[in-house]
């Protein structure tokens, strides 16, 4: 015994030195060439009001009385101004419906501002997927893009006729902005950015932007659907449809019971790479905000609805992410405190996480808390991890008064 307590600083070293610190530098390139690849938009107006009115927004929303006012203020408020916003009042119990009436919505059909009550949660279907997928049918006809927002979200005056410019240039099937995630609890402060380190340090930006340009690779290099479909995410706060292209995917209803759809989408947009679909992804800080949860319990709550389905029918690889994050991003922080031969190795792997972390954190204006305090965040990270998959194996997930079994299928056809 005595001997192993004298090797485990050696055996920890070897295993810093020839694995933690490659894949932590491998991470810290990844991150950076993805920040580059990752355009922010600016607010800009590079297409005409004629072709806004070629834009319809559609907005879920369940029991949202807090945010809901914002949200729509700033979508009315765009310059110019959309075709329609239409808002579908899923079944709120709240304010929700009052405050979108009290800004001008009004429930006839062909209203630019319309507001439509939801129908009954059919079996099979989660309840965002059906309140969007009842907002496409509303939609004018005429509409070429199908914006989806959701409800907490605020927009730059030029938001979307940004976001529908750069989606034109870059050819866009799907574009999906990334906003400013407004924190304001110790709680959002320190997991919500780690959704910046982790896209930024995993994402294949580059591969898929490779056989984007040029979608004859795709079959030439032989990549698989399935494959290909691994290199798309997608954030639903801003999902920007052209409409054919939500049509060719099957639109909300192919996802019927999926309970992460933005990554969905993301994956069924990458799928289909080889058939020349383009999946762009944008830095929207400048334009949008979102404040995603409002304290610890909707943090908690709202992150074991979405971890754990996001691998689908994947538990190996749902294991293996979470292994290859807390050797990587936690690890390091538990063996620091103490000096030992293994010091300089541990040190060096410290470092790289909290450079890392100083980047993303001034790139996309996170909270210095996260920065701070690091390997709290994963750490409690982890802990909503086990539980979305405690509850996924167990009694189901609850959200917004609905139970969800938590069985989510990967669906690419």
């Amino acid at each position: 015994m005595q001997g192993l307590i004298v090797l485990l600083p050696g055996v920890i070293g070897v295993v810093f030195d020839f694995v933690v610190i490659p894949l932590l530098g491998l991470c810290l390139l990844q991150s950076l060439v993805n920040m580059r690849l990752l355009r922010r938009l600016k607010p800009s107006a590079p297409i005409t009001g004629c072709e806004m009115q070629n834009v319809s927004v559609l907005i879920p929303a369940r029991n949202e009385e807090r945010r809901i006012h914002e949200c729509l203020a700033s979508l009315i408020a765009q310059e110019p101004p959309v075709c329609e916003i239409i808002l579908l009042d899923d079944r709120s119990t709240d304010r929700t419906a009052e405050i979108a009436l009290e800004l001008g919505f009004r429930k006839e059909v062909g209203s630019r501002l319309r507001l439509v009550h939801g129908a009954d949660l059919p079996e099979g279907w989660v309840g965002k997927n059906w309140a969007c997928h009842q907002l496409s049918q509303a939609a004018d006809p005429g509409s070429v893009h199908l914006l989806f927002t959701d409800a907490d979200t605020i927009h730059d005056p030029a938001c979307v006729v940004s976001a529908v410019g750069h989606a034109r240039v870059a050819r866009a099937d799907l574009l999906s902005l990334w906003p400013d995630q407004i924190t304001g609890t110790w709680s959002e402060k320190l997991v919500i950015p780690l959704g910046y380190l982790l896209f930024m340090a995993f994402h294949p930006f580059p591969i898929l932007t490779w056989l984007q340009s040029k979608p004859g690779r795709v079959a030439r290099w032989g990549f698989s659907r399935k494959r290909l479909a691994s290199m798309g995410a997608a954030n639903g706060q801003f999902l920007l449809f052209r409409r054919d292209s939500y049509r060719l995917l099957g639109g909300h209803e192919a996802l019927r019971d999926h309970l992460v759809e933005d990554i969905a989408f993301g994956r069924r947009v990458a799928a289909r790479t080889g058939e020349g679909m383009r999946l762009v992804n944008a830095d929207g800080i400048d334009l949008l905000r979102c404040r995603m949860y409002a304290g610890f319990a909707d943090l908690w709550q709202g992150f074991s609805k979405n971890l754990r389905p996001v691998f689908e029918e994947s538990h190996h690889l749902f294991l293996l992410f979470g292994l290859v994050v807390g050797s990587l991003f936690l690890l390091p922080f538990c063996f620091a405190w103490k000096i030992t031969p293994a010091s300089p190795s541990v040190l060096t792997a410290v470092g790289l996480v909290l450079l890392m972390r100083l980047i993303l954190t001034i790139r996309f204006r996170t909270s210095w808390l996260g920065f701070i305090a690091h390997p709290f965040g994963i750490a409690l990270a982890l802990l909503i991890a086990l539980n979305s998959w405690r509850l996924c194996m167990r009694r189901g997930i609850v959200w917004k008064g609905r139970v969800y079994s938590g069985a989510t299928r990967s669906l690419l056809d």
